[in-house]
């Protein structure tokens, strides 16, 4: 599927390579905050029919793109289809978000999983991803994901989201072991699921630690970071004649930046609790840095939008190696034109700090 990309700022950012801009693109672009988006899902009927059929998936995937002057597109899918196809039962209940029917309670529970064919179980992910491709034409790159072993079995654990995550941590205090066997199998998991991704046309892959910023230091370092180690070492590394760089980003994990960037990534994303210029001092040009403007920032009027965009490059500073995005998803009320304010601002603002 070679292709000739139009724009290619987004993944020279990442490689640290010189760009004319800071490249742009939000973490959670396709979605309900379109009415667009809105409209298409009521007519699917529910979010995952969306996610399991290809052409509406890729139609959701461009939505932002016709609207905003974007830098990549980012599939659109869900981190926990990985359990789903490791026959847990995902769906979702209004108001309440994932659930899963056969939640993980048991070491037997654990010893029964096994890594799965993703052209097969997750054979719609891999035709959203083709699908997506040829009709974005080169125009932008496409960037793949999945969820970290950690915040995947967290999920798998809790049954579905949680405030406390007692049971996952009554389970890493109670029984490491089978934890850690969770943790293995499911970064097998990523590995085939993220690989397939980008055979399938993926040319980024990023890695949502959404939940290692729950955890201590010392847990952090032995059940989140290693895994997700573990997978980046056996990504593929290039595809289409082109280095496939892969980020990651730990919420709430900015504390522990020098270890993420030790782990082999291509960059780390960084949210709103952790200054762009501590951020730099710490991980220095060894990896890049994404993010990182509170998406609460949106919903002020244009000209606080402006002057934060301009404030967070500023933290930055010259040269590449940085990927603006907001510090997590955007929120589901934003005012779309708020997200267009933003995304041009930061291309006018940020011309002058490439211009060597």
């Amino acid at each position: 599927m070679q292709q000739t990309l139009k724009n290619d700022r987004y993944l020279k950012a990442l490689l640290n390579e010189p760009v004319d801009c800071t490249p742009v693109w939000m973490m959670r672009q396709a979605g309900r905050y379109l009415p667009e988006y809105r409209e298409l899902r009521a007519q699917a009927g529910d979010f995952m029919s969306l996610c399991k059929n290809p052409e509406l998936a890729c139609e959701v995937t461009l939505q932002p793109l016709r609207r905003f002057d974007l830098d990549a597109a980012i599939l659109f899918s869900d981190i926990l289809t990985i359990p789903d196809a490791l026959g847990l039962g995902l769906y979702f209940t209004p108001g309440e978000g994932p659930c899963f029917e056969r939640p993980i309670k048991s070491f037997d529970d654990i010893k029964k999983l096994a890594v799965f064919d993703p052209e097969q179980e997750l054979g719609y992910v891999m035709n959203a991803v083709r699908t997506i491709r040829k009709a974005l034409a080169g125009s932008v790159p496409l960037i793949g994901f999945s969820g970290s072993p950690w915040t995947l079995a967290t999920y798998m654990i809790e049954g579905g989201s949680s405030k406390a995550f007692t049971k996952i941590k009554k389970m890493l205090y109670s029984d490491p072991k089978a934890l850690h066997l969770l943790l293995d199998t499911l970064a097998d998991c990523v590995i085939v699921y993220l690989n397939a991704q980008i055979k399938a046309g993926a040319q980024s892959v990023m890695i949502f630690d959404t939940w290692g910023g729950v955890l201590s230091k010392k847990a952090y370092l032995e059940f989140s970071l290693p895994y997700m180690q573990k997978i980046v070492s056996e990504l593929i590394k290039i595809n289409e004649n082109r280095k496939v760089p892969t980020t990651l980003f730990t919420k709430n994990g900015g504390q522990w930046l020098e270890h993420i960037a030790q782990t082999g990534c291509d960059a780390v994303g960084v949210d709103w609790t952790t200054d762009l210029d501590v951020a730099k001092s710490k991980v220095g040009t060894r990896v890049a840095l994404q993010g990182n403007m509170d998406p609460s920032v949106l919903y002020a009027p244009k000209e606080i939008i402006e002057e934060e965009v301009q404030r967070l490059l500023a933290q930055y500073g010259e040269g590449s190696g940085h990927v603006f995005n907001l510090g997590h998803g955007i929120h589901l009320d934003v005012n779309p034109e708020h997200a267009k304010h933003f995304i041009d601002a930061v291309h006018i603002y940020s011309k002058p700090y490439h211009m060597k």
